[in-house]
């Protein structure tokens, strides 16, 4: 029984990977480590700091990792914000799941300075009821923690939760969490979710859909 709706936000609410992936793709490169964008669409994922330890070890301290990662944002948030928009038909989708009630919630590996820009500019503050970031949790998905979050402050059972995603690493965290997923195709190709069965959909993105079709 679905009560609920939980987002994730990168790729899922705006299509900004490919943007996050040539940022990532820049910095690494200046730190000395040359990916292809494929091999960094296949790696990256997760909470930055994670992200660059996981690829530096015991390099850089976590202040150091942090001071990259901060760098990195400032960089994704310049390139970003000409094309800034909302996934096609999502605007839609979400004001008619706020015009009947549907309690929504928003669960992003992002940082909370790349989670308020894309809130702030889009204004879409009002259309939900909590915002979990990386800076509120203590592990990055795939580890279910930030959809745990997200349906605790909605007061909602996990299994009465709806996930919307579009990376592999969030469809097993939302299969972690307990909870079904619609998949995004923004990213990923259908054929990387085929091994995943809590998924109930796979879209290319939200238009002509109703939310009410998933409430029962």
């Amino acid at each position: 029984m679905i009560r609920g709706f939980i987002f994730d936000m990168d790729g899922t609410m705006v299509d900004n990977m490919m943007v996050h992936h040539r940022a990532w793709q820049r910095k690494l490169a200046a730190l000395g480590l040359d990916l292809s964008l494929e091999e960094i669409r296949q790696t990256i994922h997760g909470i930055n700091e994670e992200i660059i330890e996981r690829l530096f070890g015991d390099r850089f301290t976590p202040e150091q990792r942090r001071q990259i990662a901060h760098e990195k944002e400032a960089e994704y948030r310049s390139i970003f914000l000409p094309e800034l928009r909302l996934v096609d038909g999502l605007d839609t989708f979400l004001h008619a799941a706020a015009e009947s009630g549907i309690p929504m919630g928003i669960g992003s590996a992002a940082p909370p300075e790349n989670v308020q820009f894309v809130l702030d500019n889009l204004a879409l503050h009002p259309l939900f009821r909590t915002v979990v970031d990386a800076s509120q949790v203590t592990k990055g998905k795939p580890d279910p923690e930030v959809f745990l979050t997200v349906a605790e402050r909605l007061g909602l059972a996990p299994q009465n939760c709806l996930v919307f995603e579009d990376s592999p690493t969030g469809a097993e965290a939302a299969r972690r969490a307990g909870m079904p997923a619609v998949i995004v195709t923004t990213t990923h190709t259908a054929e990387e979710f085929a091994r995943f069965d809590h998924v109930v959909r796979i879209v290319r993105d939200f238009s002509g859909m109703n939310p009410l079709q998933f409430i029962s």
